[in-house]
Formats: structure tokens, sequence, C-alpha cells
């Protein structure tokens, strides 16, 4: 026999609980009720003989359309679950609804279940309802106050409208199929919108509009349809199928038509958005016309001519301003310049006459024959003048005074 550890057999017996009572409806009567800070609910079911614990988790209980109370008849739609550490199961909550509707609300969930898994709720499917609608239908009571309130709020926000009533039961065993067969009715008339509704009441008297004929009639209409069954609190089948769902009836009404004064007030104001777009762009075309015009005269041939013109007359002004001035600047140099040149060549002729007598006497000192000193001679070699100090021993030279020249040969040479 195999032997199981309690961990290892909690999680079968968690397996099996789980997947045994993933959807179930429990009845019972509500105790120990926890509001945690988390926003989780926690509390016992119990009847007369057992109790389970629940809890139900903050998601699901932010929705939940009225107060938990100690006593409380319920019926729970939930999933059995086992919180393995301890051993214990418990339910966890998808939805509380008060007992004494269970039958219709179990049928309620079954056919809302049903339908949102076969995509009648989706989004990505509703039809968008357009903003100046032109001829609407409403399916109700000729004689409902709901059709009444829907008739003056049409009246007072956009009277532009072509209303057509379709008269039906709205509760009662017959109900359904005549709602049905107005949407199919209407559909074919080519509507703007299609508005189904009556007022508030139990869920019994609001029970058509919870039957899948009228939700299939919904779903298949290519006109765009707007649900308004009842007060704000109350939700019914054909909410969730139809393009738009209302609050109430006059609600549904104000959502779907503009409202006149405010009409006027945007038409005002497109008109001052109008009037100012385009005084800026006249304005704006204004200065650029300048600007052209501004540029054309810089740039044209005339203001070109203009330019060279006064450009020639200046460069002339200039050119006689430096001829005048240079005119009376040579004028000033020549005026001392003359003044100058006497003084100017008699003081160069001073000095070339003092120039010529400074190489008179150099000459005269130079020539032999005014020398008077005796035994002094010039020596030379191959007619050159040299330093006695260069010949050596057997060269031949000539030795001059001013009177004679004489060759001779060193015999001896010693230093002084």
């Amino acid at each position: 026999m195999q032997t199981l550890s309690v961990s290892a057999l909690n999680e079968q017996i968690k397996t099996l609980l789980e997947t045994t009572f993933n959807h179930v409806f429990v009845e019972g009567e509500l105790s120990r009720i926890t509001f945690h800070n988390s926003g989780h609910i926690y509390f016992t079911l119990k009847d007369s003989s057992s109790t389970i614990s629940a809890v139900m988790f903050r998601g699901n209980a932010s929705k939940l359309k009225f107060q938990l109370k100690e006593g409380l008849k319920v019926i729970l739609n939930g999933a059995i679950t086992l919180y393995k550490p301890r051993g214990e199961y418990q339910i966890n909550c998808f939805s509380i609804e008060p007992a004494g509707h269970g039958a219709l609300a179990l049928a309620y969930e079954q056919l809302k279940q049903k339908l949102s898994a076969q995509g009648y709720f989706e989004q990505s499917i509703k039809k968008q309802l357009p903003k100046f609608p032109s001829r609407i239908a409403l399916i109700t009571s000729a004689t409902s106050a709901a059709l009444q309130d829907m008739l003056r709020v049409a009246n007072t926000r956009y009277k532009l409208l072509e209303i057509d009533v379709y008269d039906v039961l709205v509760q009662g065993d017959s109900a359904a199929q005549a709602i049905s067969n107005a949407i199919i009715v209407s559909d074919a008339k080519e509507y703007d919108i299609i508005v189904i509704g009556r007022g508030g009441g139990s869920i019994e008297d609001l029970w058509a509009f919870n039957e899948e004929i009228v939700a299939d009639a919904i779903f298949r209409a290519k006109t765009p349809i707007v649900s308004a069954v009842g007060h704000e609190i109350d939700w019914v089948i054909s909410d969730f199928v139809s393009d738009l769902r209302a609050p109430t009836p006059s609600a549904a009404m104000e959502m779907i038509l503009p409202d006149t004064n405010e009409l006027y007030m945007f038409l005002d104001s497109l008109q001052t958005q109008l009037l100012q777009t385009v005084s800026q762009k006249i304005f704006n075309k204004r200065q650029e016309l300048n600007h052209l015009v501004s540029s054309y005269s810089q740039h044209s041939i005339e203001k070109k001519l203009t330019q060279k013109k006064e450009e020639i007359k200046r460069l002339k002004d200039i050119f006689y301003q430096t001829i005048s001035f240079k005119l009376q600047n040579f004028t000033k140099e020549l005026e001392h310049v003359k003044s100058r040149f006497p003084h100017v060549i008699n003081s160069n002729l001073s000095v070339a006459q003092n120039q010529v007598l400074s190489l008179q006497k150099m000459i005269e000192s130079n020539n032999p024959k005014f020398k008077s000193k005796r035994g002094f001679a010039q020596v030379s070699q191959h007619s050159k003048v040299i330093d006695i100090a260069s010949l050596s021993v057997g060269d031949i030279f000539e030795a001059q005074s001013y009177e004679v020249s004489i060759s001779a040969k060193v015999i001896s040479k010693k230093e002084i």
C-alpha cells in the first residue's frame, strides 16, 4: 500500500475538490463576517446543521450591489478551494445574491455565462452611435411613464428629430416575444438608433429583458441599440448585449441626443473661431504681401540702378576728396621743398667740397713724393705690394722709393 505525506494527500484532495466543484451555487445564512483592510471579505455560510468557510476577494467584492449583514440568507456563486497548509477547504465566491430570488438569479447567471461565452458582450462588436440622429425608434409601452420621460427629454434637447413609437408589452410571459418582434421590424426600417426600455421594477417585472430571445434580436440587429431598462442599479441581459447601456430611459435620451442649446453655443464658438482664423489668415497674407512688395522693391531693376548710381556718386565723391587731399598735401610738400631747396643744395655742396678736400689731403699724404721720411721703401713681389715678413731666404723682391726702384735677394732673415 502506498504511503502519502500530508502535503501529498492535501494536494490530491485540493485537485479533486477544485476540479469537481469548480462552479457551485450554495444557499445559506451569513455569519462571522469580516471586512478586511485589503478589501477581501471573509465569512461563514451555514444552515441548520452545517457550516462552511467562504471568502470573496476584493475584485468580486467591489461588484456587490448590497451590504452583507449577519444572518442574511444568500446564494453564493463560486468554486471550492483547499488551503493546503491547514487542510481547510472554503468557497471562493464570485458573486452573492439574496436568496429571495434564487431561481431567477440562477437563470440570469446561467444565461449571462452562456451569452458571454458566445461573444454577445464583446466590446469590439459594439456599433458606434451617430452624433446627430434624425430618426429613432422607441420600443416600450405606449402608456408608460418611461415613454413620456423620453419624449419630454427629446423635445427639450433636440427637436430636429423624427420619433416612432413601437408599443409593446414590457412585462409578462409574452413580453419578451413582443420586444423581440419589435426589434426585428424596426431594424428593417433603417433607423439611426433603436431604444428599448421601461421604468423600474422588481427582477420579475424586468425579466423580459433577461430572455435569450431578446438578447438574440439585439445581437443580430444592424441598427445601434440602446438598452434603457429600470433604474441605475438594475442590470439586465439586454444591457450587456446592446451597443449602449443607459441607467434610465430619460438618461438614454440625454446620452444619444445632442443638446440644442449646447449646439447653439458650439456654433457660436465655431463662428468666433472661424472669424478669428479668417482674420488671422488675412493678417498673415497681408503681412506676406507687404513683405513681397518690400522685397520686390528692394530687388527690382530700378532699385538696383538707383543703388548703383548712388554707389558711383559716392565713389566719385570719395575720389575727388582723395585727389583734393593729395593735391593739397603735395602742394604743401612742394612749397616746403622749394623753401628748403637752396639750403639743401648749399649744404650738400659744402659737404661735397669738404669731402673733396679731405680726399685731396689723403692722396697727398699717401703720395710717395710727399713723404719726408728717409730709409723707407715699398716692398713688392711680382708687382704686388707685400709685407716684408712674408719673404723667405733666397726670395727676390723689389724695393721702391719715390726716387728709385731696385731688385734684391734675401740673404738672411731673423725675427726682431
